[in-house]
């Protein structure tokens, strides 16, 4: 790997602020300056471990798919780093239309305030997935090559794949596994690769909970599990968590889920253990959950 000193050196040359500034009024980093940030970014990544441990207070957050005004909005309401911590769960790119400025955004944030935002990465991190839902052309036509796109490609290779929050709320993009037992087998995941198709890495980011079974059941995208309630039940990481799906529980436990997500939340009510999956945004404080959260723009 690249050594420190030379990061350093490469990271103090880059003018982070202006690129902040620039890119909340649409402005695209760029290229040459573009690849130095991945190499500092990739670097800091390369060092994080599959799960991370990251401290309370932190705001989770779900997917953004390149709506950067909602990004934005979001750090207003939520509050600025490094006031603040994050956790993002996935999904930065696709669909919106402005999958550039938003990767570029947060990994502008992750240099300049590595220990205050965790980037973990989702199903769309991908390169089969970016091709054919907007993230490759739209680089084509900012940055006039795909250049930039392989870039990317190397970060999101880096990503980590889950979050373990005050040592009690696991964070995933999408949901459980049945190769996974424990929470320790997280970090036994070779993750620096494409997302494969099958195994426990593909499960954390593709499998979705299902009303209509109470155990395992096929996935319904093509790749990862569906999986019921029991299924939930039965999940214990080192005796720590015992989850339940939001959707089998009364949900007015100051909770607030937002758009189509759920969350996995304790049975124990006394209890701040849980399971926190992506397609929602959550402030969490250090007694509980608040009641606060964030509007999302259609």
């Amino acid at each position: 790997g690249i050594n420190a000193e030379y990061m350093g050196i490469v990271k103090m040359s880059l003018n982070i602020d202006l690129f902040l500034e620039d890119l909340r009024k649409i402005r695209a980093i760029p290229e040459k300056e573009l690849r130095a940030l991945c190499e500092v970014v990739k670097e800091i990544l390369i060092e994080e471990a599959n799960l991370v441990p990251v401290q309370l207070p932190a705001t989770i957050c779900g997917d953004i798919h390149g709506q950067f005004h909602d990004l934005l909005e979001l750090f207003r309401k939520g509050g600025e780093l490094p006031e603040t911590s994050y956790v993002f769960m996935g999904d930065y790119v696709d669909r919106g239309f402005n999958s550039v400025e938003t990767l570029e955004y947060l990994l502008c944030l992750k240099a300049k305030y590595p220990s205050k935002i965790t980037l973990l990465r989702g199903n769309h991190e991908s390169r089969a997935i970016t091709m054919n839902y907007g993230f490759y052309d739209e680089i084509q036509r900012k940055y006039g090559n795909g250049n930039p796109w392989k870039y990317f490609m190397e970060i999101f290779d880096c990503l980590p794949i889950s979050a373990l929050v005050d040592g009690r709320i696991l964070c995933v993009h999408a949901g459980l596994s049945p190769s996974i037992n424990t929470i320790d087998q997280i970090n036994t995941i070779e993750r620096r690769m494409e997302v494969p198709a099958d195994g426990p890495f593909a499960d954390l980011l593709w499998s979705d909970p299902k009303d209509e079974i109470d155990y395992w059941g096929p996935g319904d995208r093509g790749a990862g599990y569906s999986f019921g309630k029991e299924i939930v039940r039965q999940v214990e990481f080192n005796n720590v968590y015992v989850v339940q799906p939001l959707e089998w529980i009364d949900i007015n436990k100051q909770i607030t889920p937002i758009g189509t997500g759920w969350v996995l939340f304790p049975i124990r009510e006394d209890a701040c253990n849980c399971l926190v999956c992506a397609e929602l945004l959550l402030q969490m404080r250090k007694f509980g959950f608040s009641d606060e959260h964030y509007s999302r723009q259609p």
